[in-house]
This record gives structure tokens, C-alpha cells and sequence, in this order.
């Protein structure tokens, strides 16, 4: 049987965001587990430094899916990317 790794989520307070955006990350998804290791792990293999923080709703966006499954125990996490530094942007495979 092979075992999953499961992503940490990091609780961030309400500024985080804008901290990783300043650092040049981009938000790229909000999802939970099982998915959400796999897709880090995707991500990682193509070069990418990837940081998850917790999910929070935010304003007037509708937080309906999200509060019904932690109501349920789900965990979500927002995955932020940005390219390693010691990739070239000209070698970067998706581009």
C-alpha cells in the first residue's frame, strides 16, 4: 500500500496574502485533500516553490461550498506559486 503525503495547511493571519503577492507569488487555486497534495506535488515537479496557506472567505464571495465542508471536518487550502529563483524564466516548461 503506498502511503499519501498530506500537505501541511499553514494558518495565516489576515495579511499573509498580501505579503506572498508582494514577494511575487501568484494564488493559483483553493482545494482540499486528497487533491491538494497531488497537485503540490505537480507543481513542485515542475520547478515551482509552492506555499499553502489556510482558506478564508473573504468580502461578499460566496463561501457556501467551502463552510459546508468544514462544517463536514474538510480543510482547504490556497496554493500560491511563484518560479524558483534559480530557473530562468526561458527555461521554464509551460511558457
Amino acid at each position: 500500500m503506498v502511503q499519501k503525503r498530506v500537505i501541511p495547511i499553514r494558518t495565516a493571519g489576515a495579511g499573509r496574502e498580501a505579503e506572498l503577492l508582494a514577494q511575487g507569488w501568484t494564488r493559483q487555486t483553493t482545494i482540499g485533500e486528497p487533491r491538494l497534495s497531488e497537485v503540490v506535488e505537480t507543481y513542485r515537479s515542475l520547478g515551482y516553490d509552492v506555499e499553502v496557506i489556510e482558506h478564508r472567505s473573504v468580502g461578499d464571495a460566496c463561501g457556501v461550498c467551502f463552510e459546508a465542508g468544514a462544517a463536514q471536518g474538510a480543510v482547504y487550502g490556497d496554493i500560491y506559486l511563484r518560479k524558483k529563483s534559480d530557473t530562468p524564466p526561458s527555461e521554464d516548461p509551460l511558457f
